[in-house]
């Protein structure tokens, strides 16, 4: 491919005279047929990167992306263009994703979007494998990394879809991977180290601003500082994103900003989808100005000139921090990003942290729902489950749950052998007579068989595969679950019935012989402890980088392994002689016996109303306390309890010791 030829299809169908830093290179190795890693900061053009290669290759490219938002915004991008892309997503009617899966089909697409979770989806599996794809994209590809932030234990198989699906070559996409990241995300889809390209970390139109601030003064400073900046007082106004920690505290800041003179909105996931996009839509046309937005706002959202964001919370993480102040001066016009620093809110995310480590109990709970199988004459065991009720069953939230199965993978426990829907129904556009009529034969014999063997009620069919199986035995007809699958799309497809499919099931194979369970549980729980440990480190490296005494832009790329940066960029508050330094808060003492007792009473009594008496764990109590969620604490609705985070500011690692030390909680 000669650059002449791809500068021309770049201004044919992008309009670009040219492509930025790092593309070429990109594209170039994908149209050569090799897998690449393109680790760009945000807004330096990784879309192009798949775009451009997804029209010259001859099949479909398959794009794994992580939020709806992002895919939304994607998709906008390319149908301005005139370029056939599609999504298969969960805002989508059952017509509007089969009229997608035939224009895949029918090579209309040439980029179709989805989340990694769709590759879980037993239909959608059947589907593309039935589809020749040219490349396969993997968007914020740093959360297939056990050690990054962001970690999806569902990116853990896409080397395997990969080899399954039969795609050629891989294109890795990410802003925010340190070296050992780059390194496991290459190792995993045989990416040689030739074939990783970055351009660097450094943004010289960012000036990195750290303002020490008490958590009590943010809201007096953030309106002194923004007001003049966000069209307050200034003769044009400039797009601002401010960032927060909680749903609360975006509304809360709005509503300051608002009666301070500054029109602004908040954003977050506790709005509905439909708010949420009028708000971005709003944001984006520069109809609005000022978004307060928990940390999801942004992913993807192509709007070049924001002037400022500012951190009225802590960032989570110096990965998120990167990520976050990358979304400022795309236009590469100069942009102010600003942290109102403090450690006050540092606990309150140290503490979100301590709520995703399963407790071992829980742990070995499941390894014993795993052992009590019984035995196949295989050797192996079945083992049916759904995510939501063994994450009841076990108390452990859904998402280290996912990475809990992963580890029994690796481990050779247990092996995910494919995912179905446990129910499905439908509801007839024709009678079962009309419908069996476009069959003859022993279709038409099996047409019959199916519909004379379903559920029925007013105006749903439910379908029992056992129920139909057994009736197709006894007329000597195929009629397995595979086939009834099949059949009932093929209706769909062609309009006959209207088809839904829900309680997704998981099947796995158990290993058959007995397991060590308190070794297992142990060995398990202490890998989740090391990752809880290496969260907390990413944390702890935020205030560090804060009071750094050195270039904060060369220290923020020396983070990512980028030796490019200057050692003083001269727009840094470092670099113009204001060294952070953020004050230790005082920590409040912990409540004496009685009162954790008295706060605790609540729960003691919740779980005796449920047939639940026995000593919840300290790791319970303390969660209860904090305000962390799990799925009993939701069962239970502890939400509504009094004592339920009463504690949400003490520390959960100090206040777990001083409840075990206390003796209010059993052992694991």
């Amino acid at each position: 491919m000669s650059s002449e030829t791809l500068d021309y299809a770049l201004a044919r169908h992008f309009g670009f005279e040219g492509l930025r830093p790092g593309q070429r290179a990109v594209i170039e190795r994908l149209l050569e047929g090799r897998s690449v890693a393109a680790i760009f900061p945000t807004g330096a053009g990784k879309s192009l990167c798949y775009q451009l290669p997804a029209l010259m290759l001859p099949h479909l490219t398959l794009v794994i992306s992580p939020l709806l938002a992002l895919i939304k915004d994607q998709l906008a991008f390319l149908h301005a263009h005139g370029i056939a892309a599609a999504s298969i997503d969960s805002s989508q009617s059952p017509d509007e994703g089969r009229e997608v899966m035939r224009q895949a089909q029918a090579g209309e697409l040439k980029i179709l979007m989805i989340s990694v979770e769709r590759l879980r989806n037993e239909r959608f599996r059947r589907f593309i494998s039935q589809v020749p794809i040219s490349l396969l994209v993997v968007d914020e590809a740093h959360c297939i990394s056990e050690w990054g932030h962001n970690f999806r234990p569902d990116y853990l198989k896409l080397p395997e879809e990969r080899e399954r699906l039969g795609m050629p070559r891989t294109l890795l996409l990410t802003a925010t991977a340190t070296p050992p990241v780059v390194e496991q995300m290459r190792e995993r889809f045989s990416i040689t180290a030739d074939d990783v390209i970055t351009t660097g970390f450094y943004r010289p139109n960012l000036e990195l601003e750290v303002l020490p601030t008490a958590q009590a003064q943010r809201p007096q400073r953030l309106v002194e500082w923004l007001a003049p900046r966000a069209g307050h007082q200034a003769a044009v106004p400039q797009p601002s994103i401010v960032y927060v920690t909680q749903q609360r505290s975006a509304e809360e800041v709005a509503r300051l900003l608002t009666s301070n003179g500054i029109a602004a909105r908040a954003y977050h996931a506790g709005l509905d989808s439909e708010e949420r996009q009028t708000i971005q839509t709003a944001f984006k046309q520069g109809e609005l100005n000022c978004i307060v937005a928990t940390i999801a706002f942004g992913m993807g959202i192509d709007k070049s000139d924001i002037r400022q964001v500012i951190h009225f919370d802590p960032p989570k993480s110096i990965e998120n921090y990167s990520q976050e102040i990358g979304r400022a001066g795309r236009d590469g016009a100069p942009s102010t990003c600003l942290t109102l620093a403090s450690r006050e809110g540092l606990g309150v995310l140290e503490n979100f942290i301590y709520g995703d480590t399963p407790e071992r109990s829980g742990i070995r709970c499941l390894l014993e729902e795993l052992d009590a199988l019984p035995r196949a004459s295989s050797g192996e065991r079945d083992w049916r489950f759904t995510l939501s009720a063994l994450s009841q069953r076990t108390d452990i939230r859904p998402l280290p749950l996912k990475t809990l199965l992963v580890q029994l993978e690796l481990l050779g426990v247990a092996t995910p052998r494919f995912s179905h829907f446990a129910d499905y129904r439908f509801a007839q556009h024709e009678d079962d007579e009309t419908l069996a009529g476009h069959f003859q034969g022993e279709r038409r014999d099996f047409i019959a068989l199916l519909l004379n063997n379903v559920r029925r009620a007013r105006r749903w069919a439910s379908v029992d595969f056992d129920r139909i199986d057994e009736a197709g035995r006894a007329a000597g007809l195929d009629a397995g679950r595979g086939r009834v699958i099949a059949a009932l799309e093929f209706f769909a497809q062609r309009g006959w019935i209207e088809l839904e499919a829900k309680q997704l099931t998981e099947v796995y194979a158990v290993y058959a012989g007995s397991l060590d369970i308190e070794g297992l549980s142990l060995r398990l729980h202490d890998y989740f402890t090391q990752r809880e440990h290496a969260e907390l480190e990413r944390l702890r490296a935020v205030p560090a980088l804060l009071e750094s005494e050195h270039c904060l832009s060369h220290r923020l790329a020396a983070y990512f392994g980028d030796p490019r940066a200057p050692q003083h960029c001269g727009h840094c508050s470092v670099c113009h002689g204001r060294t952070a330094r953020l004050p230790r808060p005082q920590p409040e003492p912990l409540p004496d016996r009685p009162r954790l007792s008295a706060l605790c009473a609540p729960l003691h009594a919740r779980l005796a109303e449920r047939g639940n008496g026995h000593t919840p764990s300290a790791t319970l109590l303390a969660r209860f306390l904090c305000g962390l969620s799990s799925p009993l604490l939701t069962q239970l609705k502890a939400r509504t309890l009094p004592g339920y985070g009463a504690l949400a500011t003490s520390p959960y690692a100090a206040l777990h010791a001083h409840i075990t030390t206390l003796a209010l909680g059993r052992d694991e």
